[in-house]
Parts: structure tokens; C-alpha cells; sequence
């Protein structure tokens, strides 16, 4: 026996009300009537009720909802009252249910205008969101840490020394090249100006403070930043796209124990040891420009030992120290929070960028200030 084909009728009542009545089987593989012939027809009768009626409806699957669903939303966006009768069993909980959350609206707060972002309220409210969220991870973090002495974490140090290597020797490229040229600007630099007091020697003095307590801990930072924090943001926005993260939160496993720490104390143990590097590296590039000056080798090395100082040498380390964990805090908590989207995760990487690259030049211009206040 074939089935009927589907069909809808709509028929206006008296006092500004009408009927939709649906017929025939509303299945797959039936050339059902577009919508768009249906609004047509109800923005021309503009009723303020309409009564589907469903007693002449023959079989149905998700067909029939998708277009009676449809018909719902329009309905409620035009102020139309709706009511259902002689519907088959499960129709009206089919669409109760797919009713129950209304369609999302977007708002002119949820796409700002760029003059909107000028606004001082929009960045107030903006910075202190960012910095309740920062707070927040942080707490988080610190409760992790806490664990992790008391030995409760579910932190793996299988993944701490994968992340060691990942920080540490394949950074060793870039961090040699950038230092060595660092080294040599910042040797030039001073070389220009100490040349007008036949000085040049006293280059070796600018380089070797200058590398030991600003330069050479800066510099690595930011490309650590920009390589080590973006990688970490990526990583875990990935897992959060995958539903990786949520899977573990249902196991009870904490993400921050077992996601965060391990990168984070692999950053912790890696930055003082780049910053090294790349102080020993830009010591030896300003000592080729003090070289093309006419300073002898022996010369350079005998002043950049005078003005070597543990002192010094300990605020680039402390500085190194604080940077890491500015870095890993903001990589990991863009990466938590990141959507669930492939645009998300990129912008998750970037968020932490330019979160981080913020964090270091406040952190580096407030311990310069400290230590100044302290004469170290």
C-alpha cells in the first residue's frame, strides 16, 4: 500500500485565528511542502492564534518535527500563540524538549563595535574579568602546588621531563641566536657612545651587566613566550576541543594537577638555565663587536670580569624564576578556558602571547623598581 503524500492546510477561523492541519505520512524520502510557502502564507493572514491540528497525520519521523519546530519558532518570533491538538503520542515531548532552551539572540554586547571597546566601563569590566579569572587560576595552582608537596597530586613526572625537553634543548636555536645578536646590539649601542671618550673598553662592563640583569632573561622570556606559552595554550585548547579535559574532570582527576603543574615546573626548571645560556652567549656577541673596536680578547674579558657581580648575576636568575611562572600561568589558563572550536584554539595561542608578553613588562618594570628602592 503506498503512502499518502504529506500535505498541510491552512485555513483561517473567525476573531483573527486559523488552522494548519497536516496530513499524510511526514517521512524521509516524501517531497515535503517548503516553509517558506507556509510564512508566506501566515505573514499574509497575520492570524493571532493558530491550532495545528495533527488527527489526519499518517506516519511521521524527524521530517514532520524539523518542519513543525520551524513552524514553533516563527510563531514565537511574530507573537503568535500556538497550540497543539490531536497530535500523535510523543510529538508534543518531542517539541517541548527541543523548546525548552529558547534559540540564543545575539545582543550588540555580544559583538561589540570597536567604539564600544573604547569605552572606559567595557575595559574596566573587560580588565576586571581578566584579572578575577587570573586570580582564580592562580588559587587553583597554588592549591595544586600544595598538594604536590604533601604528595596528593595526580601530577606524572613521566610528562614533567617530556616537557623539560620540549622547553629546554629544542628551544636551544632560537635562544642562541637571538642572545648572540642581542649581545652584539646591545654592544654596538654602547660602543657608539663610549668611542666619543676613547672608552671602548668599557663596553665589556655594558654588556655583562646588561645581559646578566635585563637582556638576557628578557629577551628569553619573551621568546620563550612566544614559542613554550603558545605551545602550552594550543595544547590544551586542543584538549578542550576534544572533550580530553572534560574526560578527565568526570574520572576526578584535577586538570590542573595533572595538565598544568608538569609544564609549569618544567618551565620553572628550564628558564634559569636559558637565561644562563644566553647570558654566556650574549657576553661572547658583545665581545665581537668590542673585538671590531679594537679591544682585545683578553682585554674584554679581564673588564667583564671586573664588572661581574652575583648580585647581578642573582637578579637575572630571580627575574627568570618569576617570568616562568607568569608564562606558564598565562599559556595554561588560555588553553583551559579556550572554546571548543579550531578558531578558539588560535585564539586561545594568541590570548596567551600577549597575555604573557603584558605580564613580563610589568613584572620586569616592578622588580627593577623594588631593587632600585633596595639598592641591589
Amino acid at each position: 500500500m503506498n503512502s499518502l503524500q504529506p500535505k498541510y492546510k491552512l485555513a483561517p477561523d473567525a476573531m483573527d485565528t486559523s488552522t494548519l492541519s497536516f496530513s499524510g505520512d511526514w517521512v524521509q524520502g516524501k517531497n515535503t511542502a517548503s516553509f517558506s510557502i507556509l510564512q508566506s502564507e501566515l505573514r499574509s493572514s497575520r492570524p493571532s492564534h493558530l491550532t495545528i491540528d495533527g488527527s489526519s497525520l499518517g506516519a511521521w519521523d524527524s521530517i514532520f518535527m524539523a518542519f513543525l519546530l520551524r513552524c514553533h519558532d516563527y510563531c514565537h518570533t511574530q507573537g503568535i500563540a500556538l497550540q497543539n491538538q490531536n497530535m500523535p503520542a510523543g510529538v508534543d515531548k518531542l517539541l517541548a524538549v527541543a523548546t525548552a532552551v529558547q534559540p540564543y539572540q545575539p545582543t550588540a554586547e555580544d559583538s561589540p563595535s570597536w567604539w564600544s571597546t573604547l569605552n572606559p566601563r567595557h575595559l574596566l569590566r573587560t580588565v576586571t574579568l581578566d584579572i578575577r579569572e587570573s586570580l582564580s587560576f592562580t588559587g587553583e595552582v597554588t592549591i595544586a602546588l600544595s598538594r604536590l608537596v604533601r604528595g596528593k597530586a595526580n601530577t606524572r613526572f613521566s610528562d614533567f621531563w617530556n616537557f623539560c625537553f620540549q622547553a629546554g634543548p629544542n628551544a636551544f636555536a632560537i635562544i642562541t641566536l637571538t642572545s648572540v645578536l642581542v649581545g652584539m646590539i646591545l654592544g654596538y649601542l654602547g660602543a657608539v657612545q663610549l668611542k666619543q671618550f676613547g672608552a671602548e673598553v668599557y663596553v665589556a662592563n655594558l654588556v655583562v651587566i646588561g645581559m646578566l640583569r635585563e637582556m638576557g632573561v628578557l629577551m628569553t622570556a619573551v621568546v620563550m613566550a612566544g614559542r613554550t606559552g603558545a605551545a602550552y595554550a594550543a595544547q590544551l585548547g586542543t584538549m578542550q576541543t576534544n572533550e580530553e579535559i572534560d574526560a578527565i574532570t568526570t574520572m576526578g582527576i584535577s586538570p590542573i594537577e595533572f595538565l598544568v603543574l608538569p609544564r609549569m615546573l618544567a618551565l620553572i626548571i628550564i628558564m634559569p638555565l636559558l637565561t644562563i645560556y644566553a647570558d654566556i652567549l650574549g657576553i661572547l656577541g658583545g665581545g665581537i663587536v668590542a673585538g671590531g673596536l679594537g679591544v682585545s680578547p683578553i682585554q674584554y674579558m679581564v673588564q667583564g670580569e671586573a664588572a661581574l657581580s652575583f648580585i647581578d648575576v642573582a637578579v637575572g636568575l630571580l627575574k627568570a624564576l618569576v617570568f616562568a611562572i607568569l608564562i606558564a600561568i598565562a599559556g595554561c589558563r588560555a588553553g583551559i578556558n579556550s572554546g571548543r572550536s579550531s578558531a578558539a584554539v588560535g585564539q586561545a595561542a594568541t590570548n596567551a602571547v600577549v597575555t604573557a608578553l603584558i605580564y613580563l613588562i610589568v613584572a620586569d618594570a616592578a622588580i627593577n623598581i623594588i631593587f632600585q628602592q633596595l639598592s641591589i
